[in-house]
């Protein structure tokens, strides 16, 4: 992560001014929150520095991510009329362009200002697909540091043969948690994504399926709350410029202390999903490592806040383990918990789907249906989560590369070719 925020406060981004007639205060902004002004004289070769106030989790020269006031805005800043940036944002949202180049409405001149000032778009190639009997498509995207991250695709047609397609993205490049039952965490943690590293997972799945995602759920690599401000600004592309409603948008969560707060303080209209997995303090940390730091009655007190300020219900996620937690009195030892805490709860089952050297075995479904029984007679609403993508290692719990620590080698590295790579998920 140093190197990263390092590379970032040090790169520069040229900016042209073929038909500038006399100096002006010139403005390059990735947001219109972090813009900086500084004055050009009329010359080609000039740079600007990105200021080394803006924050982190945004490349400055990224156009992926920017609203459409931002791109009218940085439009006009190469001496375009505005109108030119609602182009943009038509051909980043809606054409999907990858490259610059690909921007065939715009002039030409403008293409090349845009180049020589180091923007680009911010897509990733697809480095690995892997697609499962029931159609579900997992993606290894690689990014510009060669570390691979994964998303997946999930198609469902109901009855009238309509789809609906949900795309599970990645918020970091490993998991530091390191849930017990979850592939993530045992590979490890690189860094942090990036809002725009976020939000091509949605296009990429919409390109591989040509078909509009119509529900986002941040379950796939990394905790989302120990990357709230990319998670947000993402949530903000996803709901405004791509136009995915925010009550189709989950976050997930396994708690990290004062999060959920600052999350409620944003009063959004999605889904969050707290992942519980215990009824009990004990239990739950043997499961989940880090519930240590952030016990049983803070999360659910916080939960019930949050529910008071956002007026939206919490659903609880709780991955059932055979012989350790899915016993028909667990369940009412669940039960009573939420009850002690307020209404209205829901609780979304999901039966452990295996990884490679995990002591946990999946239960019989005799378990899951007598411990769904157990919360349904107790008057909580209960879900058990279908199994998708099982034969492709796109499940629930089982996104793991071989690369979320250290990154593939380059050509120059070691010459390795993408064939004898292994991709272990």
């Amino acid at each position: 992560m140093i190197a990263t925020k390092m590379s970032m406060l040090q790169h520069v981004c040229s900016v042209p001014l073929a038909r500038a007639i006399r100096p002006r205060s010139f403005t390059v902004s990735a947001s219109a929150s972090a813009s900086a002004s500084a004055t050009i004289p009329p010359s080609r070769n000039l740079t600007v520095s990105s200021p080394s106030s803006r924050s982190p989790h945004v490349d400055p020269c990224v156009l992926l991510g920017m609203s459409a006031q931002d791109l009218q805005q940085l439009a006009v800043d190469f001496g375009q009329q505005s109108y030119r940036g609602k182009q943009l944002h038509h051909l980043i949202y809606k054409r999907k362009a990858k490259e610059i180049q690909d921007f065939s409405h715009l002039p030409q001149a403008f293409r090349n200002d845009l180049m020589e000032a180091g923007w680009r778009i911010g897509r990733s190639p697809i480095y690995h697909s892997v697609t499962a009997a029931d159609g579900t498509v997992k993606l290894l995207l690689k990014l510009e540091d060669n570390r691979l991250i994964e998303t997946v695709g999930i198609p469902v047609e109901d009855e009238k043969g309509s789809m609906r397609l949900t795309a599970c993205v990645s918020s970091q490049v490993g998991c530091p948690l390191r849930c017990s039952f979850c592939a993530t965490g045992k590979g490890g943690y690189s860094r942090n994504l990036q809002r725009h590293e976020i939000i091509e997972q949605v296009l990429a799945i919409e390109d591989i399926f040509k078909h509009r995602v119509t529900n986002v759920v941040f379950m796939g690599m990394g905790e989302p709350m120990l990357n709230l401000k990319s998670v947000l600004d993402a949530h903000r592309c996803l709901n405004k410029d791509v136009q995915i409603g925010q009550r189709m948008i989950t976050i997930s969560t396994v708690g990290v202390p004062n999060t959920i707060k600052k999350l409620a303080s944003h009063k959004l209209q999605s889904t969050l999903a707290v992942s519980l997995h215990a009824p009990n303090q004990k239990l739950r940390e043997m499961i989940v490592p880090s519930a240590k730091s952030y016990p049983l009655d803070a999360i659910m007190k916080d939960c019930r806040d949050y529910v008071a300020e956002t007026s939206r219900r919490v659903s609880f996620e709780y991955a059932l383990l055979a012989g350790v937690n899915d016993s028909v009195e667990q369940a009412v030892e669940l039960a009573e918990l939420l009850h002690e805490w307020g209404r209205g709860y829901h609780v979304n089952l999901i039966p452990f789907n295996p990884i490679e050297g995990s002591e946990y075995r999946r239960p019989y479904k005799k378990a899951v249906l007598a411990f769904a029984g157990a919360l349904e007679s107790r008057k909580v609403t209960v879900s058990i989560r279908q199994t998708r993508g099982l034969d492709a290692s796109a499940a629930c719990g089982q996104l793991r590369n071989n690369f979320q620590k250290n990154p593939l080698l380059t050509e120059s590295d070691g010459k390795q070719s993408q064939s004898n790579v292994a991709v272990a998920c």
